[in-house]
């Protein structure tokens, strides 16, 4: 029979009693002819089996998925945003992304780093995102609330446990929390995109000058001292890689595609060459370069964000499996054998090195296994910086009124549980 357990009787009993008993009773009785009847050989079947009885059958329960929504500018898309994406998920079981409009971003914070398209590739790209709302309002209106229950079947708002406050000074999610639709979660600390902002204002501060003078005059002390004042207050844990890490190795017959970099201020162009190296194969492997691999390849300012900040960005990457934390320059042979790796690529677009030295993919060269991957955007981590240094004075703007709330929370932060 196809009963999930015997409770379905005890629904009967409760819900239907008289029919309940009539049936049990019948059921005797028949029992009992069938029995007496059987004797002297004359068949009577029951006029009816268990499982004709619907009413009383347990029906499997189709519990609805919870769905939750978060929203969010996103630009200059951090393992902070990914982590929140990540808690979100965690509350329901699957993920709408709202992603505020560049209109709405420039009105309420002020101009965006990374355009509306570009966003949108870097959120999509998060293995834990399902949906994708863009052109959403910085603030959620009544309106807009009511529209996220009926179209979009909304259980839950999430956002983090730091404030959120309109120009007017009134609580972004007032109506989510009226509404008793509202859940938070815990700030990833020792990253934002004002911090973000602020290193590569200090960092790209006419760093050619400064290297050139060896950083002795006042200037460029100022700006040392600025750029000291930016380094990335994140302190890695295990716990944090294994939360964003899938956890599992490529089988004995899988198609390991490998391909390497700094993967600094992860945008869209990242995401883009990830995905088509990612088609190649059945695991895509990514080496991480260490901060002194990147410097020494890419000037003293280079990188922006450290190691193990740049590792978990590109291991919350959908079509990432696995990531190697301090990856070499040159690819060797024991390193192909060691990870099995069927093939190299490397995209079109990339960095310029400073030095000319030997080729770091020779070797998968001369094996044959090496590929060059059209890359299907132009940005690069240079761009990005070189737009925010192009608008540099309301860029400073904003900043210093982002420091100061941001400065606030840290001062009258409490314990937060979760994560």
């Amino acid at each position: 029979m196809d009963y999930e357990s015997n409770g379905w009787i005890w629904e009967g009993v409760y819900y239907y009693p008289h029919v309940f008993g009539g049936v049990m009773v019948t059921a005797a009785l028949l029992g009992l002819s069938t029995s007496y009847f059987a004797g002297i050989g004359v068949p009577l079947p029951l006029p009816c089996s268990w499982s004709n009885l619907r009413i009383f059958r347990k029906k499997k329960s189709s519990k609805r998925r919870i769905r939750v929504y978060m929203d969010g500018c996103f630009d200059l898309m951090h393992y902070g945003h990914a982590n929140a994406l990540r808690q979100a998920k965690a509350l329901g079981d699957e993920l709408v992304v709202g992603l505020v409009s560049d209109e709405e971003i420039l009105a309420n914070k002020g101009p965006p780093v990374l355009s509306m398209e570009e966003r949108l590739a870097l959120v999509s790209g998060l293995k834990w995102v399902d949906e994708v709302i863009t052109d959403a309002p910085y603030a959620i209106t009544e309106e807009f609330l009511n529209r996220l229950f009926r179209e979009y079947k909304i259980d839950y708002v999430i956002h983090g446990d730091d404030p959120c406050l309109l120009p007017d000074g009134t609580d972004a999610y007032a109506a989510a929390k009226k509404a008793g639709r509202y859940k938070q979660i815990k700030r990833t600390e020792g990253v934002s995109s004002t911090d973000i902002v602020g290193r590569i204002m200090s960092s790209l501060r006419d760093p050619k000058t400064c290297e050139d003078r060896n950083g002795t005059d006042e200037k460029c002390q100022e700006v040392n001292q600025s750029k000291s004042s930016h380094i990335s207050q994140f302190l890695p844990t295990s716990r944090r890689i294994v939360q964003f890490s899938d956890g599992k190795a490529p089988g004995p017959n899988a198609r390991v595609v490998y391909i390497d970099g700094a993967f600094d201020l992860f945008h869209a162009g990242h995401v883009e060459i990830l995905k088509r190296a990612r088609e190649l194969g059945d695991f895509l492997l990514v080496g991480i370069h260490s901060d002194e691999t990147v410097s020494e390849h890419r000037g003293n300012h280079y990188p922006i964000m450290h190691l193990h900040e740049r590792s978990l960005s590109v291991l919350a990457c959908r079509h990432v499996d696995e990531v190697i934390i301090g990856a070499p320059w040159q690819i060797t042979k024991d390193m192909v054998t060691t990870f099995n790796i069927s093939a190299v690529v490397h995209g079109t677009v990339a960095e310029n090195s400073l030095h000319s030295e030997s080729d770091p993919y020779e070797v998968p060269k001369s094996m044959g296994i090496f590929h060059l991957l059209e890359s299907p955007k132009d940005i690069t981590t240079t761009s990005v910086a070189q737009r925010i240094m192009a608008n540099h004075e309301a860029y400073v703007k904003r900043n210093a009124k982002k420091s100061q709330s941001e400065k606030r929370y840290y001062e009258e932060k409490k314990y937060v549980s979760g994560e």
